[in-house]
């Protein structure tokens, strides 16, 4: 089993060092290394330059964005699994993804996900916040549930069969792709009851209340753009469901 490994970068030569290191790193599995990066402007070109013959796929160019760079590398991806690390988040330990293609020699699993740690940016042992995911329970959107993106790992006939990241969201296209997948479409999902990424505190959607105010209706739209109807409560529970992460340190 290969499992295509995608990286989106733009100016992040502070981590991408960790990052790329942290897949070259992972043990016992065929591994397609995919690097996409914005045609940053600083030291990043450089830092991947240094580890060019260990990856399969690097691309600078302009892009749309985050998700369409996720796009282009979800279009290159040849494994039979597909996974995302961004540029700013590291695995957890070197078998991470050996864990993961073993949950997948079950042939009637479309999809697994991990837990995650938020960590100091400039610290990545010291843990801020901790999602623990929990197993999945069909109905699980309606009552504000999600699994941490960046554990979140599918057969590539998922992406072929159901789509890829819809460019009309700006911070919550993988919520929608992930709502799409699980809630609308059903797919047949496992769980890793561990932490497989740490990822450095930050982010788009919550780095304001601006931003979070926007998160939250750009997640009312996910659930219109696939015909579904979220619960009465759906898009408060979403955001308090986080609370508990600080508590689980």
């Amino acid at each position: 089993m290969k499992i295509s490994l995608i990286t989106v970068s733009y100016n992040s030569e502070d981590t991408i060092e960790e990052t790329i290191q942290s897949v070259l790193s992972q043990k016992g599995v065929d591994i397609e290394y995919i690097l996409i990066d914005g045609a940053s402007s600083d030291n990043t070109l450089s830092i991947i330059e240094k580890y060019k013959d260990r990856i399969d796929v690097v691309i600078s160019e302009k892009d749309n964005g985050i998700y369409d760079a996720m796009n282009k590398g979800l279009q290159l991806a040849s494994g039979d699994v597909v996974g995302i690390l961004n540029s700013d988040d590291v695995f957890a330990y070197d078998e991470v993804l050996l864990n993961i293609s073993k949950l997948f020699l079950d042939s009637e699993i479309d999809g697994v996900y991990g837990d995650l740690v938020y960590v100091d940016r400039f610290d990545l042992e010291k843990v801020k916040r901790k999602w623990v995911a929990k197993s999945y329970i069909e109905g699980a959107f309606l009552k504000g549930w999600m699994p941490p993106h960046p554990t979140f790992y599918v057969r590539k006939g998922v992406y072929d069969d159901f789509g890829l990241f819809n460019l009309d969201f700006t911070s919550a296209a993988d919520y929608e792709i992930m709502l799409r997948f699980i809630h609308k479409f059903k797919i047949k999902l496992d769980y890793l009851p561990e932490v497989m990424v740490k990822m450095r505190q930050g982010g788009q959607s919550n780095a304001s209340l601006l931003n979070r105010i926007m998160a939250n209706r750009e997640d009312k739209r996910a659930w219109e753009v696939n015909d579904l109807k979220p619960g009465k409560f759906t898009l408060l529970q979403k955001p308090l469901s986080k609370i508990t992460q600080f508590l689980k340190k």
